[in-house]
């Protein structure tokens, strides 16, 4: 179950292991994976390939892939053809040498992009000229300039995207983002979101999946990496950012000069101050959002939601709150969700997908310079 509660999820946070991580966050909610999908009860089936599989993510969308009875995977392609063999043997799909047998064959209706960051440029481009939807790993790309550009040509050939901000799933963030727009906070005055893992403590960034602690290849180093899903919430919930600084640092070395922890101090064009932890290096994250106004205020510790606010009488922060709404379905289940023709998905724009990275490029920045620095 991805969102552990109380005691079971401290215990999860200090027993974290790479598989875990990859069955829970990579998958984003398998909890409703087992739901019907908008073609489960016909025989149409919905045709993809994935194009790259590399990220750490991959296996999580695999399993996720195998519950659609509806969704049918034709080819895999990378550019490491041992990678795309193992990956087309646990699909049943083809592997596929070159990528143009994607491009051009018309019974792919989409495709999942798990390919390495700087990779994605290209691999976006092709696919929205060849009309395929989109499902792209994040982040999107590795500047602010080449994600607004693959946002501008998905957009132009209308095609459905999204990427794996798993996060606005979970029924606390949509019940505290429509907390937030009826006014339940009063002024909002101050916000932090933190989410870090011991995922360099633990080695699982030293085999396969080393090129995610390369920032040249991955764009970012861990503070990217895992920063982009609690920034994706903040802006999401508090609109978009104004200038950022930041304190970035490597604290085991084992990957170079990779960061692996760090903390930005984000203003929000609204007035809102924010802080924005991640890291690798923790063997806890208890504490992963806190937002605080003139009239209410709301804090995540372990997975519970505390939460008082004076406009809402049945609320009280000294136990959870848990009158929440459904959970949606996953990312990767939204997107197959409209590709089969259901409307009005969640679904993760383009063009929201590039402003996280230029909001991460920028404190990337600031870091390096060490000042603010403008959006």
């Amino acid at each position: 179950m991805l969102f552990e509660t109380g005691k079971n999820a401290r215990n999860m946070n200090s027993n974290f292991t790479r598989r875990k991580f990859i069955r829970t966050a990579s998958a984003a909610a398998f909890a409703t994976a087992t739901l019907p999908s908008a073609l489960a009860q016909t025989e149409k089936k919905i045709t993809l390939a994935f194009v790259g599989v590399a990220h750490i993510h991959t296996p999580g969308f695999i399993s996720l892939l195998k519950t659609r009875a509806d969704v049918k995977v034709k080819s895999v392609w990378d550019h490491d053809a041992a990678r795309a063999e193992k990956a087309g043997k646990e699909l049943g799909a083809e592997p596929v040498k070159d990528i143009k047998q994607v491009w051009s064959d018309p019974e792919i209706a989409a495709v999942v992009v798990c390919s390495e960051t700087n990779r994605h440029h290209a691999l976006v481009l092709a696919a929205a000229k060849a009309g395929k939807h989109l499902f792209v790993e994040k982040p999107l790309g590795i500047t602010a300039k080449e994600s607004f550009a693959m946002a501008d040509t998905v957009e132009k050939a209308k095609l459905l995207f999204t990427t794996g901000y798993f996060m606005r799933a979970d029924p606390k963030h949509l019940f505290l983002k429509d907390e937030i727009a009826k006014g339940s906070f009063g002024k909002i005055t101050r916000a932090r979101g933190s989410t870090c893992h011991s995922g360099s403590l633990a080695g699982w960034f030293d085999t396969e999946y080393r090129w995610m602690a390369d920032p040249k290849i991955a764009g970012f180093g861990a503070f990217g990496d895992l920063g982009t899903h609690k920034l994706d919430i903040l802006i999401w919930l508090l609109g978009d950012v104004e200038s950022v600084t930041a304190e970035l640092k490597s604290v085991t070395g084992r990957y170079d000069d990779c960061d692996e922890t760090g903390e930005a101090l984000i203003r929000f064009k609204h007035g809102v101050i924010g802080t924005l932890a991640a890291g690798w290096v923790d063997v806890e994250d208890p504490v992963q959002l806190l937002i605080s106004g003139t009239e209410g205020h709301a804090v995540i510790v372990d997975n519970h939601l505390y939460y008082r606010s004076r406009k809402l009488p049945d609320s009280d922060s000294k136990e959870p709150y848990t009158k929440l709404p459904k959970a949606p379905r996953a990312p990767l289940h939204q997107f197959l969700d409209a590709v089969a023709g259901a409307k009005d998905q969640p679904l993760v724009t383009p063009r929201e997908a590039a402003a996280r990275v230029a909001v991460m490029e920028a404190m990337y920045q600031a870091a390096r310079e060490r000042k603010w620095v403008n959006l």
